[in-house]
Parts: structure tokens; sequence; C-alpha cells
């Protein structure tokens, strides 16, 4: 219509412009009137066009109509106003200053966190800043960090970032929307297998407009809630360093790259510990999103062959702030002086996330697990509440599902909403989807071996072909027995696994626990060559396509968070529902169904979990009164307390 109306109203200017007959008996008459007539004409000329130019541009502008902002949430709207003064959890006038000191488990060799190859060192990460970022009170939502505003039309075909002219890097540098590109073509063409896959399947192209704006399009079919997400959390690192040094972002190197964030990297001792300081120059020390956040001038981490040692140091000050994992140690180990004496802290926090899916997980890659018989066999076998009345303490609840301590797990029979989904699928689903109750975690007795689950894993077995011989042991029909290793890296799971172990070995599997190093770990891990693992299944509240990482078909063989290798073209359509949802409504459904549809499969042996932050501190910190709901933030938004600190070295209790 605009383009009707150029062509419109330069044909009328035009023809104005023609000279008409003028009945004047003097020439200069005539002449007058010419020009006269010109110069009206080319009035019109302007007017028309001008008219048609502004036309045309309010059409294009309704055409593409954008949404500028401050942050981005595909459900609902922002907690936090675009002049927000600090979030609310933290403390906006908390001190800088100190150290804190933590603990890592084994060893690193690699200060890239991006790569495969090595080990990298705990906080790795810890240099590199996104264009957004997420807060610890809301779920879905993130906020600009590097980037001041985004942009985006209402079908999300692309957005746009308008990075702070304030953005620096750790060499004073500016960060500019080259290095963004610059960064998704590193991660595109350098990336873990399964990242490359993930930002191929959203991403139609990257463009700098000018030297801090830019836009990426998205591909038409990518899902439309983490098409923002997906980009605007990817790190941003300096194409100028990685031109300088050649470095790869696919190599083991122990030369970090630098990055735009509050800290550096200080110093390391391989097999001792690893340093970052604050950088006093941090550009970003001073917006509202940063405000009561990173305020330790050095955070240090002592690595330590295994959680014993790690907890002896601790209680001898070698490092000052400690999560425990151990049921064990927290009900029986907190006993020493120094805790007695008021020197240190030991409470419970809240946790207000979901359970982290920690779980026995089986590498469904290897045929002897390819019956879901023989998977439901081996999940008998884990008495979890002996376990937990035993050697926990009684300190954790049993998992049952993907999403558990939310409402998102499935439970009972599906209702009308998840058989909508699920019914066109059922023909390529485990039997019973669409009527038996969500799948839970089989229950046993006090006994370290429950008999009544022995005898129904027992005939589980039979029915799957793993015969009991003569030696004890089940073998299939080509005489080979059913061998189940276990490997595992960490001491303190010895006493979890040994009598699971025992349990199996009572059932004819041929089960055997191999504890191996650290480095040997990673390297089985990443190369699937297991049969079980102790993992963690972490998803989110609101989960989209990063779900294809953990139990999608095409990440099935590349993906180092889909340890279980599950392929399923029913999973890969129930995760499709997931990233479609256009409300929460519907994300709850369909997170239901893939839930139920999951747990129906039996690749995984649901372990526990424990609703609350255990924690324990030489008492020389602080932190809000209000935790974070999902975030106990010791390391970002905990401060350090100088006359604390003080008043422990002039006691002798600390260096």
């Amino acid at each position: 219509m605009a383009w009707i109306f150029c062509v419109v109203a330069y044909v009328y200017a035009k023809r104005r412009m023609e000279v008409r007959p003028v009945v004047r008996n003097s020439s200069k008459t005539v002449v007058k009137a010419k020009s006269q007539n010109v110069q009206n004409s080319r009035v019109w000329i302007g007017l028309c066009l001008g008219w048609a130019t502004l036309f045309l541009a309010s059409s294009l502008w309704a055409g593409s109509h954008s949404t500028k902002t401050h942050g981005y949430s595909f459900f609902g709207e922002l907690n936090y106003p675009a002049d927000f003064e600090h979030l609310a959890y933290v403390n906006p006038d908390a001190p800088k200053g100190g150290e804190i000191s933590i603990w890592g488990f084994g060893t690193f060799d690699s200060m890239n966190p991006y790569s495969r190859k090595g080990r990298a060192a705990v906080l790795a990460s810890a240099p590199f800043e996104s264009l957004l970022e997420g807060t610890a009170d809301e779920v879905g939502a993130s906020y600009g960090l590097l980037a001041e505003s985004l942009e985006y039309p209402e079908d999300v075909s692309w957005v746009r970032f308008h990075i702070r002219p304030e953005a620096r890097f750790s060499d004073g540098s500016a960060v500019t929307a080259q290095d963004v590109k610059f960064t998704y073509d590193l991660f595109l063409e350098q990336g873990l297998v399964s990242f490359r896959a993930l930002l191929g399947e959203f991403v139609q192209t990257v463009e700098v407009l000018d030297s801090k704006t830019v836009q990426y399009t998205f591909l038409p079919d990518s899902p439309l809630r983490d098409r923002i997400p997906t980009v605007g959390g990817l790190p941003v690192m300096s194409q100028a360093w990685f031109e300088r040094t050649g470095a790869r972002l696919d190599e083991s190197r122990m030369e970090p790259a630098i990055g735009s964030g509050p800290y550096l990297l200080h110093s390391y001792e391989i097999n001792r510990n690893v340093i970052y300081t604050r950088n006093p120059d941090y550009w970003g020390k001073d917006l509202p999103i940063n405000r009561g956040r990173s305020n330790f001038d050095q955070i240090r981490v002592e690595y330590f062959a295994d959680g014993n040692a790690a907890f002896e140091a601790f209680k001898a000050g070698a490092y000052t702030v400690r999560i425990e994992n151990s049921s064990k140690t927290w009900a029986t180990g907190y006993d020493f002086s120094a805790l007695d004496d008021g020197y240190m802290i030991k409470k419970t926090l809240p946790d207000g996330g979901m359970a982290t899916g920690q779980s026995f997980a089986m590498n469904l890659r290897k045929d002897k697990f390819s019956d879901p018989q023989v998977r439901e066999a081996l999940s008998l076998l884990f008495n979890f509440e002996w376990s937990n009345e035993s050697l926990f303490y009684g300190q954790y609840a049993r998992i049952n599902s993907f999403w558990e301590n939310s409402d998102m797990a499935a439970s009972g029979p599906p209702g009308a909403d998840e058989l909508a989904l699920l019914t066109p699928l059922a023909d390529q689903l485990p039997e019973g989807i669409l009527t038996d109750e969500a799948v839970m975690a089989p229950k046993s007795g006090p006994r370290a071996t429950d008999r009544k689950n022995l005898r129904k894993a027992s005939t589980l077995l039979e029915a799957a072909g793993w015969i009991v011989g003569e030696d004890g042991l089940r073998r299939n029909a080509a005489g080979e027995t059913l061998q189940i290793e276990f490997i595992e890296r960490s001491p303190a799971f010895d006493r979890v696994v040994l009598p699971f172990v025992e349990n199996l070995r009572a059932a004819g599997v041929d089960a055997i626990y191999n504890r191996i190093d650290p480095a040997q770990y990673t390297d089985r891990t990443r190369n699937f060559d297991f049969d079980i693992i102790t993992d963690q299944f972490s998803m989110s509240l609101e989960p989209g396509a990063g779900l294809k990482q953990y139990f999608g078909s095409e990440t099935a063989d590349v993906s180092v968070f889909n340890s279980a290798g599950i392929s399923s073209t029913s999973i890969d359509a129930l995760i499709d529902h997931v990233t479609a949802a256009s409300s929460k409504a519907e994300l709850r459904t369909a997170v239901k169904a893939l839930d139920r549809a999951l747990r129906a499969y039996r690749f995984w042996i649901p372990q526990w979990y424990n609703a609350t932050h255990r924690v324990a501190y030489w008492d020389m910190y602080e932190h809000p009164d209000t935790i974070a709901p999902y975030s106990l933030g010791y390391l970002d938004y905990w401060w350090y307390n100088e006359e604390k600190a003080a008043a422990l070295k002039s006691a002798g209790v600390l260096r």
C-alpha cells in the first residue's frame, strides 16, 4: 500500500510539472508562468513524496513494532523495574574485603571450563559474564548485565542487545558487539558438540549493527521461549585475546581467557589450590544488579583427595566455609573444640529449590540394560529406607521425580490434559503409561536386604532371560554373566554402594564396585565407558531446550549431561511440547507428561535429597537474614566481618 501511494504521488506531481499553454501577449508572462508552475509542482513533489515516505515508515514500523526493556521473562512480569536500586535479597551496604575459602575434590589441570579436554579448576568460569543474568529469587527472569537493554518484536523473530558503553574486559578494553558475535562463532565452531547442536537449532544469523549493538535472528522453527535466554546467557569473551594468543576453545590450557567479570585468576598450584582475586577496576561494580555482591577480595579453593581429608583440614582452619554433603559427618563429626568454643558456626538454612535429581544412572548404550525388566529389577535392590536410617541418620527424603519438590512432578494416573499429549505417543512409550500411576521409587524394609524385593527382582531377571547358573551368577542364552560395574571417585560413597552391590550379588548379578581417581573418572564418564554412575539430573522450574542436553536423541552419544544415553522419539516429542508451551499451565502439563514418561523408562535409580543447606563456617562471615530461595549465595552475597576475623586470629585459632 505504501509503495502504491509513492507511485501515485510521484505521477501526480510530475504531471503538474508539465507546462500548460498560457494565453498572454507577452513572452515574459509565459516564461514567468512556466517558472511558477515548475516551482509549485516541485513543492507538490516534495509534499507528496514526504507524505509517502512517512506513510511507508509508519507501515514498516507498525509491522515490526518491538519492545525495548531492561530484562526479559517469557511468562508474566519482571520482579524488578527498570529503575531498581538493588536485588531484594542482598545487603546493598555489605563491606568489601577479606578472603573466603572452600574445598575442591581431587585436582585440576586446566583453566578452560568450556572444553571436554582436561579437568577445569573450580570456578574457572568466574571471570566471564553474559549479556543477561538471572537472579536468585525469580524463575525464568533475566536482566541486563553486559547489555543495558534488549529489544525484540512480538514474534521474537530476532533480538537486539544494546551493550553498556562502560562494559570492559579485565585488560581495560571495551566489550563490543563484535566480541559477542566472535564468541558465538567460537562456541559454534569449537564448543562442545552438544552445545554446538543447541546453538545451531536456534540462530539463523548474528549481525553487528554497530560497535555496541548486536542482533540475533532466530530460525523460524526454533523454540520460542528459549530464544532470548539461550543467546543472552552465552559468556562473552575477548576476540583480541584469542587472536593474540592463538588459543582455542576446545583445548586444555592453564592460561585463562580474559573476561569482564568481577574476579580474576590470581595464582594456582596444581593438586593444591587455586586463588581468584576481585578486580579493583571491575567495570560493573556500581550496577544495581551487582550492588551488595562479589564482596570478597579473594576466593581460595583448597584441593583434597577425599572428603575425610577435606573435613579434617576444615577443622584445622585450612579453609573457612564448608557446605556439608555427608549426613554422617553432619550428625557425628562436628564435636571439636572450635565449634564448642564458639569460633565456628554450624547451621541449616532453607533451600527453596528442587531436588538435584541425584541418582544411579544406567548406561543405556550397553545391551545389558536394554530390557526394562532388568532396569526395574536393579532398582528394587537398592534399599533407600535402610540406607537413610542406618547411614544417613534419617536426614534425607527419597527422590521420585525429575522435578521433585515442585508442582511439576507427575503423580497418580495421568489426567485429561496429560493424556492429550501422551495418547498419540502411547505405542512408543512404556506399557501402561496411559493408565498406571506415575512410577515411584520402590520401598524396602528395615533390613539391608529386603527379601520381598529380592524375590521380585529375581522374577524380573528370569523373565528377561538371565538365569542363575551353578555358580550362583545369572547368565543369558549366550552364557554371558550379567556383570555390572559401579565406578565412583569419592570414598564417601563406599558405604552407600557396597551394600547395594551385596544385594545385587544376592540376586545373582555379577556386580563390582570400582573406585577410581578423579582424572580417570572424568575420562571414562566423558567417553561413556561405564555401566552405572552416580549423576545429577538438575532440572529447572522453567525447563526448555536444555532438556535435549539431558534426554534428547540427538545428544544421546555426545552430551555429557545425557549420561544415561536415553534416545526415544516419544521423549523428543514430549520435550517439544515443553519448549512450545506458551503459558505456565501448558508448561506444567507438558513437564508432568515428560516426567511421567522418563520415570516409566526406569533408566535411573533415584537417590535422596535434603530441602536445607547444611553449612559450617568459621565465625567471620555474615549473610542477609533472608536467604534467596534459589541460591545459598555464600560466594555471591555473603560478606567478611573484619572484626570477627581479627578476633579469631588473635585467639590463635586461624592463621
